[in-house]
């Protein structure tokens, strides 16, 4: 008589499962974002004072009594379109704290990780959520003031149309402030509390750059300049400059960023930090 012993194996999902997997929670957690009042107010913050301030702006703007015709409309639409991108990126960087920092506050973040053992997924899953969201939102407020400083501007003699050129800096936009939102998202995971995500991000944001340029006056030290650049701020603002010409490179011992490099370097600020993120949060607890 022979004793058969059962041995439990543990089989990895395959590519494909995981694939169905992250879907699902892409969907779970759209449907809790879309469930909750503050996301529309978060739509609408985005994409209001978007409109209103492009709006003001191009009322605002004077020729000068001569007409504004080739590259220089072209830079002066781009310029209305995205004026309100100064207030929509502290919108987007708080909206991307309170999606991952509310739950830590309410605790639902222990429900979502017992119901996702992979803690990392459920996270990327919410951040794609979260990009969707930022990325349409601020189209629209982007698009929407374009098509109607378009009248204004040209009651302002600057003829301008929409066109590639004109089109890539308003992209840009949408992925600047999506990038932006982002990282705070990834902050958040990483503080686990709105008060301090919120104040390292916007201190990043508003106070590093000024406190970097106040250094640099006293000091008139050069790589300062390149430091200044590197901030993710000032390097996603490459996204949405309209320019037919590139002036990257190093320039009188500072590095000068173009659209595609101010890209690499916010996107590499949130990739380090969102790695980092979602290491720290598979060791500790929820």
């Amino acid at each position: 008589m022979t004793a058969t012993t059962g041995q439990h194996v543990r089989r990895e999902p395959s590519g494909d499962v995981g694939a169905v997997r992250l879907l699902g929670m892409v969907q779970s957690e759209w449907i809790k974002l879309r469930s909750l009042r503050s996301t529309v107010w978060s739509v609408l913050l985005l994409v209001l004072p978007s409109v209103g301030i492009g709006t003001l702006v191009a009322s605002l703007a004077n020729s000068g009594g001569g007409e504004v015709t080739g590259d220089a409309a072209r830079a002066a639409l781009v310029q209305y379109s995205t004026a309100g991108s100064t207030v929509s990126v502290l919108i987007a960087a708080v909206v991307g704290a309170l999606s991952v920092t509310g739950e830590y506050g309410t605790g639902m973040i222990r429900s979502t990780f017992t119901a996702v053992p992979r803690r990392w997924m459920a996270l990327v899953a919410k951040g794609l959520v979260l990009a969707a969201l930022l990325f349409i939102a601020t189209a629209v407020g982007v698009w929407a003031t374009a098509f109607l400083v378009l009248p204004i501007a040209d009651a302002n003699q600057v003829n301008a149309s929409l066109d590639v050129s004109v089109a890539m800096p308003l992209l840009g936009a949408s992925v600047y402030l999506t990038l932006i939102g982002l990282l705070a998202f990834a902050v958040g995971i990483l503080l686990r509390s709105t008060a301090a995500a919120i104040a390292t991000v916007l201190g990043v944001i508003l106070v590093a750059p000024v406190l970097v340029q106040l250094v640099q006056g006293f000091t008139n030290a050069a790589w300062l300049g390149t430091v200044q650049n590197l901030l993710p701020q000032n390097a996603g603002q490459q996204l949405m400059r309209f320019g037919t010409t590139s002036t990257a490179g190093w320039h009188d011992g500072v590095l000068t960023l173009g659209g595609w490099s101010g890209f690499a370097v916010l996107l590499g600020w949130v990739a380090v930090t969102m790695i980092a993120a979602l290491m720290v949060v598979e060791k500790r607890d929820a």
